[in-house]
């Protein structure tokens, strides 16, 4: 059964009841590394790049098979099964097809949102649109998306609001996030990590409120990508002004060696989660994790597969229990062709019953 308002959120957005969810990523947003079938036998390695690489007609044939395939109503049925509440569904800036602001490489999929709309509703599942592939974006160009190019720009507030208008009375619409994983640029000591200047991405982030607002009013949760700044949003979009808004971040640990094998290590790579999302508290914005996995960083060699399998689901259960006190988290993904067994919900998350979620 969806919450309605009163039950689900307060005025700051903050959820009584923590959302447990997936993400269905490659679905309409194909990613290799869910379905590595689709990009065989060519060099890309995004969706844009397949369609370069394949004819026309070839290449819409494959994109429509996929999307009418790949999730159904069956999904968001066993989806609720395991106890998840919510999905957060990946869409390119280019789902409205020609009823959009300006073309894409493929075809719209904006009934296949309508769809999940209709199936999320009688699972009793909640959906949370990502817009997650924008048009001219550079994440560490701010002369690209985010600066000299107002066209792109305008573009993705022009879908954020048509999408809001169309799904503003559908009890399964929790919100929209509008643009997915932007790189601040940020300092480290004397060196500078290149990306969007955050000045940049909060005026998005405003503009995208009030867009939002206008077509669907205060109902549904704007989130915010933290663009990788958890100490950067102190004050930004205070709950005394904005209704409904979240911090969204990302975590991941794959880029950094594990240190102590075994449990040790799970513990710190836990604690670094839990530090990263106790900064981006400080904002005083409900915090979601938006993506997150149990795959860990490169272990001992001697450590067995069967062995790994387990430290997983260990550091899956710590992970978990660093985002208490969260808005929710939304595990990656729900399911890929090969059953990536710390990727995939369905194996990752097979030995958790639905009460170990809370």
């Amino acid at each position: 059964m969806l919450l309605h308002r009163s039950e689900h959120e307060g005025r700051a957005g903050q959820s009584a009841r923590v959302l447990h969810g997936v993400n269905l990523a490659g679905w309409l947003v194909l990613e290799p590394w869910v379905t590595p079938s689709l990009f065989s036998g060519t060099a890309a390695f995004s969706e844009a790049e397949l369609a370069d690489a394949m004819a026309p007609g070839r290449f819409d044939a494959l994109l429509a098979r996929h999307r009418a395939s790949f999730i159904d109503e069956g999904d968001f049925a066993r989806i609720a099964q395991r106890g998840f509440d919510a999905v957060r569904l990946q869409v390119p800036w280019f789902v409205l097809g020609d009823e959009g602001p300006m073309p894409g490489p493929a075809s719209g999929c904006v009934e296949y949102v309508d769809a999940a709309m209709d199936w999320a509703e009688a699972a009793g599942v909640s959906v949370l649109l990502d817009v997650a592939v924008a048009p001219g974006a550079d994440p560490t160009s701010p002369s690209s998306f985010f600066g000299d190019t107002r066209t792109f720009r305008q573009a993705m507030l022009d879908v954020v609001g048509s999408l809001a208008d169309r799904y503003a009375d559908r009890e399964s619409f929790l919100g929209i996030e509008p643009i997915d994983e932007v790189r601040g640029r940020a300092r480290r000591g004397l060196s500078l990590v290149e990306g969007v200047p955050p000045h940049l991405i909060r005026n998005f982030y405003r503009d995208a409120y009030d867009v939002l607002r206008e077509a669907a009013g205060e109902r549904p949760v704007l989130v915010l990508h933290d663009a990788y700044l958890p100490d950067a949003w102190r004050a930004f979009m205070s709950p005394a002004r904005y209704v409904n808004v979240w911090l969204d971040s990302h975590i991941y640990h794959y880029d950094q060696a594990m240190g102590a094998a075994g449990p040790a290590g799970v513990r710190r790579l836990v604690k670094e989660s839990a530090d990263y999302l106790a900064r981006a508290r400080r904002s005083g914005l409900p915090v979601m994790v938006g993506e997150w996995s149990s795959a860990l960083p490169l272990a001992s060699a001697g450590m067995t597969p069967e062995g790994r399998i387990a430290l997983e689901r260990v550091y899956a259960a710590g992970q978990m229990g660093a985002f208490a006190g969260g808005a929710g988290w939304f595990f990656q993904t729900w399911k890929t062709d090969a059953r990536l067994s710390s990727w995939d919900a369905r194996v990752a998350l097979s030995s958790f019953e639905t009460g170990m979620f809370d």
